[in-house]
């Protein structure tokens, strides 16, 4: 079993893709040894040296206008990058996607004129994270039910409440926070979005012990009478009140697409791991993988990433040529996270007792596949999308 496990993709990508790839993969090797990960892994570690010198080859800047110090929008080769760095390590390719999307993507598609310039910049450069405060201890899916509130006193907004399940916060530089601005019954006319520091006097950060997604730890942040500027209303002035629109916008979609492309690099490394140790293995005089049970296994494996990633990419086109595609890109949230799962799991079954212990990677492949389904919006609510958007009567 010599032959290269990647599967072939069928598309046609650009050049600038093709060597974006190679870029990343060289920096991956030489960045990101495995030995290394393993330990970010262990302690729950931001390696921010790293990301640093993720940040000096540009990438960042994938999602900003070249006005602002970027390289133009292109969600394409976003997405790219979001793959290649989930398929070693997490702790640095959920990072990228706090800076590239959720500040980058955030900040054109709805930032105010000031905004984006005094931060766009910062995020071309590597030096801006956003950490996104939706969830709270009992709203999930339904986000315009939050209690998580901002008052107006004169030019500043006093925030109360709490959020639940805010990855990156401790790192951030700022939590993008949903906020009730009016009466609760309004709901979707009553939520505004602010840029709120972690620092804040009356923000608190609390870990929580999570079984994977290592390196930008998932917390509860409790706001306790935080009060910050009126000038971090996303959007500004005209931001008010405006935030559900800001959240259900082409940045949803790019969420969702960002959640399938973490997946497929996990799905990947399981996958090339399973094929690898299937060739060196030997039991009863042959390598395992010339029983049928385990290509039969490969197979399956191979057949969902492949199909992971045309849907992904296809998706992903889309959205780069403003075509509204909310059923697609719930499609390939759902398809992707569902088989980074199943091969993660079917990558440890081939290792057997080798795929349980933390000296191999497969098994922090399965503890962050196990994560997928659940962030960027469920799998039951994905099923819910496609059907409801694609027309089906209730």
């Amino acid at each position: 079993m010599t032959v290269d496990p990647t599967p072939a993709t069928s598309l046609d990508e650009p050049e600038h893709i093709r060597a974006l790839r190679d870029m990343l993969r060289r920096f991956v090797e030489t960045e990101m040894p495995r030995s290394l990960v393993a330990k970010w892994d262990k302690d729950n570690h931001f390696p921010r040296d790293v990301f640093r010198k993720l940040a000096a080859t540009g990438v960042m800047g994938l999602t900003v206008p070249e006005e602002y110090g970027g390289a133009g929008r292109d969600i394409v080769a976003t997405m790219a990058c979001v793959e290649e760095l989930s398929k070693r390590s997490l702790a640095v390719a959920v990072p990228y996607v706090m800076a590239a999307c959720y500040a980058g993507m955030n900040l054109v598609e709805c930032g105010s004129d000031g905004q984006r310039r005094d931060l766009l910049p910062r995020v071309a450069s590597g030096d801006l994270l956003f950490a996104y405060g939706w969830t709270e201890p009992d709203v999930g899916g339904d986000v315009a039910s939050v209690r998580t509130a901002a008052e107006r006193r004169g030019s500043e907004l006093v925030v109360n409440g709490a959020k639940r399940f805010c990855s990156g916060a401790e790192i951030c530089d700022y939590i993008f926070t949903i906020v009730r601005t009016g009466p609760a019954e309004a709901r979707y006319k009553n939520l505004s979005v602010l840029l709120v520091p972690p620092g804040t006097p009356g923000v608190t950060i609390t870990r929580i012990d999570s079984l994977g997604m290592k390196g930008a730890a998932t917390t509860d942040v409790t706001f306790d009478n935080a009060v910050v500027p009126a000038d971090s209303i996303l959007g500004g002035e005209a931001g008010w009140n405006r935030g559900w629109e800001m959240i259900t916008g082409s940045g949803l979609d790019v969420e969702k697409l960002e959640v399938a492309a973490l997946a497929l690099g996990i799905a990947e490394a399981a996958f090339e791991d399973a094929w690898r140790y299937a060739g060196q293995r030997r039991q009863f005089g042959k390598a395992i993988g010339s029983y049928q049970a385990i290509r039969h296994k490969l197979a399956d494996m191979a057949t969902q990433i492949h199909a992971s990633r045309l849907m992904l990419f296809n998706a992903a086109d889309m959205v780069n040529r403003h075509i509204r595609c909310g059923v697609e890109t719930s499609m390939a949230k759902l398809f992707a996270t569902e088989a980074a799962k199943s091969v993660a799991l079917e990558s440890q079954t081939i290792l057997g007792a080798y795929g349980y212990v933390k000296d191999f990677d497969v098994e922090r492949y399965v503890r962050d596949a196990l994560l997928m389904p659940i962030i960027g919006g469920s799998s039951s609510i994905q099923r819910n999308n496609i059907v409801n958007w694609a027309g089906l009567a209730k």
